[in-house]
């Protein structure tokens, strides 16, 4: 007969058993809750779930539980060095009663982390025999030393972390397969992935879901390389006109003269070398989307023009006599300041009025970090494609590079710094130097111990929002206008930033 102790194992291996067969998204969360439910039912004080780089010449803490769990992450072992790393080599699992007196026990870790390890429980977690990792745990609580049966449970719970790695890699090459094809798919139409985790992006694509059911004209501001392109698409795509033609126009490539044949087309014997009649750009949209880039940079002699198929839905080609009507969304998207332009005399006032019935400014990429890993983790895969080479990720170095940088250029930039890297990079991960920034740091580099993103992200919008707040005198409000973010949204930032006035 069980137990009471036995029937609450065998519930929590139950449980974990049904996670691991339901969820394998987020598999570090799952990998969380094996080893705390192990470290529970074992009694132990601490735990680590360390796991193999796939050179297989470190071990690295993924999870480290207890009072001193983050400063053990730091640490790295090589297979042989320590307890974990003895286990790693010889593929064992152990008990260590009397770790002080045990050879191959790293009393380095313990030193500088000031936490004595009494007694110690270390299992190997196999795929097809091969050591993937060790779970181990340290120290019974009131004193006690580990049995038999404690290593017989710690080795059932390292078979399911071992189980849930296995089905988290499959599900992730699944998943990258079915977003390749997905990306191949957009290719081939001409269209971009997006990419967005931060808020402030968030928010965008919430605006863009409902502009999209219109069929108002929309303006797309923003700097050189934000990808207002990508956000013209996504609200084509996401309209009536979706299954409809999605015709891009740069209003800065071409010359006056070629740039009205383009938009309009001509007849035959318009002008010298017009041998046949073409359809214009307009024509070619008819009952879908324009997408009209560099809006700021059309020759005031065309304004009219554009104006007119704008209101009226129709227009004559180059040489022609005969009007064509069309139906036809129009997007346009500028990195110029039209207000200003308009002022010069160079942008007409009453087609801008047109244009920017819903306007959309898309913030530069150093005002939503957020959004640099997700885009660098892209950018790899794809140039990894490309270049038939391999890389593990980014250092923290290269991602600490990336995140306090100024990107001038925005997301083309970064696509082109990812490249380069990819390029000439021999390492196994991306590392600083690889990245040949030119530009410096927004802020210099976080002066703190923890070396995780999420704090690396969190130190720079600390540091950003002050340096937007000192400037507009900390009027949160001016300050939110400069953000482009709701004055909630910053207030809420600043609490949990922990962000004070100097006179507070």
């Amino acid at each position: 007969m069980l137990s009471k102790i036995d029937v609450q194992k065998f519930n929590t291996l139950i449980e974990i058993n049904t996670l691991i067969n339901s969820n394998y998204e987020d598999v570090h969360i799952l990998l969380t809750r094996i080893l705390e439910s192990a470290t529970r039912l074992c009694e132990g004080e601490a735990s680590s779930l360390l796991l193999m780089n796939k050179e297989g010449r470190e071990l690295y803490f993924e999870i480290a539980l207890g009072t001193k769990g983050s400063d053990v992450k730091r640490f790295t072992l090589k297979p042989g060095e320590g307890i974990a790393g003895w286990v790693a080599q010889h593929n064992k699992a152990i008990i260590v009663n009397d770790v002080a007196n045990d050879k191959r026990h790293l009393r380095e870790i313990s030193r500088q982390i000031d936490y004595p390890a009494k007694t110690m429980l270390a299992v190997p977690m196999r795929i097809k025999d091969q050591c993937i990792g060790v779970i181990e745990l340290i120290n019974k609580k009131d004193g006690k030393n580990f049995s038999q049966d404690d290593l017989e449970w710690l080795e059932i719970f390292s078979n399911q972390a071992a189980l849930a790695i296995i089905n988290a890699r499959s599900f992730e090459q699944a998943r990258n397969e079915l977003q390749f094809l997905q990306d191949r798919i957009n290719t081939d139409q001409g269209y971009h992935t997006l990419i967005a985790k931060s808020p402030v992006i968030l928010e965008k694509l919430d605006i863009i879901e409902r502009v999209a059911k219109t069929d108002s004209s929309v303006l797309l501001l923003g700097e050189s390389g934000v990808g207002k392109e990508i956000f013209a698409e996504q609200i084509h795509q996401k309209s009536q006109r979706s299954r409809k033609p999605f015709i891009r126009v740069n209003c800065a490539a071409l010359p006056e003269g070629l740039l009205e044949s383009e938009l309009f087309g001509h007849v035959k014997g318009a002008f010298t070398n017009a041998i046949s009649n073409r359809q214009g750009r307009f024509e070619l949209a008819d009952g879908g989307t324009i997408f009209l880039d560099e809006i700021g940079d059309l020759p005031l002699s065309l304004q009219a023009k554009l104006l007119r198929v704008i209101q009226e839905r129709s227009f004559e080609k180059v040489g022609a006599d005969t009007t064509i009507t069309v139906n036809v969304r129009i997007l346009a998207a500028t990195n110029k300041d039209i207000e200003a332009l308009i002022e010069q005399g160079e942008f007409r006032s009453d087609l801008y009025y047109r244009l920017n019935v819903l306007p959309i400014y898309i913030p530069p990429l150093r005002q939503r970090p957020e959004d640099i890993p997700e885009l660098a983790a892209f950018f790899l895969k794809k140039f990894m494609r490309e270049t038939k080479k391999q890389f593990e990720g980014f250092s923290n170095e290269a991602m600490e590079a990336m995140l306090s940088c100024s990107w001038p250029g925005n997301i083309r930039e970064l696509e082109n710094c990812v490249e380069r890297a990819c390029v000439i990079s021999r390492n196994k991960w991306i590392q600083g130097e690889d990245l040949l920034l030119k530009n410096g740091p927004v802020i210099s580099e976080p002066e703190t111990g923890s070396r995780d993103l999420k704090n690396a992200i969190n130190v720079f919008k600390a540091h950003f929002i002050r340096k937007i707040l000192e400037e507009n005198k900390w009027n949160q409000t001016e300050a939110a206008r400069a953000l482009d973010i709701q004055r909630t949204y910053l207030s809420r930032l600043i609490k949990e930033l922990d962000i004070n006035h100097p006179e507070e």
